[in-house]
């Protein structure tokens, strides 16, 4: 963005734009970095992660012995309740998107997409993330923030 463009959306009113859910997972997806929020002894819990869309699903990679992967693998029935959010919004001008889901998080199982998530998302860290954990959406809410009430950033 210009000097002058980024003088003048800091200078004029910001809209709040409700995002439909389509639109919000294809901006999620558009990302690699977000935040998965669970339940540590009985408390809200943030993790920093990586993530991939597929087919509508957030798959991240863990680790044996992380809080996360402990927390799925006890999973009965459709999984457990976690949010998960990412968001690109520009520092200087605070426009952007913001996009949050809730949903159920399950541990894959199967080898083989184990082995595909291996290939398409690659850890941060230098240590072995042999697991993956699945998280369906079930609600999915976004905003776009910007300066005249059109797309901005994306």
């Amino acid at each position: 963005m210009a000097h002058n463009a980024r003088r003048a959306a800091l200078a004029g009113p910001r809209r709040r734009i409700e995002l439909d859910s389509a639109e919000a997972l294809r901006l999620l997806g558009s990302v690699s970095l977000g935040r998965v929020v669970f339940t540590l002894h009985a408390l809200p819990t943030v993790r920093p992660v990586n993530h991939v869309l597929d087919g509508g699903d957030i798959v991240i990679r863990t680790h044996e012995g992380t809080a996360l992967t402990s927390f799925t693998q006890r999973a009965d029935g459709p999984g457990v309740v976690v949010a998960y959010e990412a968001d690109d919004i520009d520092a200087t001008t605070r426009l952007g998107w913001s996009v949050v889901v809730t949903g159920y998080a399950r541990p894959v199982t199967d080898p083989g997409e184990v082995d595909r998530y291996q290939a398409m998302l690659k850890p941060w860290v230098e240590q072995p993330m042999d697991h993956a954990v699945r998280i369906r959406p079930e609600l999915v809410t976004g905003i776009l923030l910007t300066s005249d009430g059109r797309a901005g950033k994306e």
